[in-house]
């Protein structure tokens, strides 16, 4: 293993479960987690030996984890697949806090990818300022575009 591979191969290690999580924001379910992961992965390798340092390796890998995730998702979109699905679902748990969580998540699934990925950061406790580096606007853009969003999963329904 060369040194880049080992570079490589630590900082997946220490971000692992940023890229999970802009992954699990953009998936319905768990192959799907998966393949969104590799494709991520994939990315960072080909860009990984030219990253400059200009901004924090977290605020990069953030940057291609929600590129990739919002390219793949606007592909999926274009072109409507039909899906097998099995009569139970073996990921999914019945107490509260789990119907809680997954409410959630199918109502940020409905929102455009952009926004999404602004809920993703903000979930993760990045600041604003972090936030409008990583997406590329300004803190009081992320701030209003939250409010927005914030007001728009309030009226959705639970369909």
């Amino acid at each position: 293993m060369t040194t880049l591979e080992k570079q490589f191969a630590q900082t997946v290690a220490e971000h692992k479960s940023t890229i999970y999580t802009v992954c699990y924001m953009f998936s319905k379910d768990a192959d799907e987690v998966n393949d969104l992961f590799q494709e991520v992965l994939v990315n960072l390798w080909k860009g990984f030996e030219s990253f400059e340092h200009r901004s924090d390796i977290r605020t990069w890998i953030y940057r291609v984890a929600l590129n990739t995730c919002i390219s793949l998702d606007r592909k999926k979109r274009r072109s409507a697949e039909v899906r097998l699905t099995m009569d139970i679902n073996l990921f999914e748990d019945s107490d509260e806090d789990t119907r809680q969580v997954g409410m959630l998540h199918k109502r940020i699934s409905k929102l455009q990818p952009f926004d999404r990925a602004i809920v993703l950061l903000w979930l993760e406790n990045l600041s604003y300022e972090e936030i409008g580096q990583i997406v590329g606007i300004t803190t009081k853009n992320v701030s209003v575009r939250l409010f927005r969003i914030r007001e728009q999963l309030k009226n959705m329904s639970n369909d």
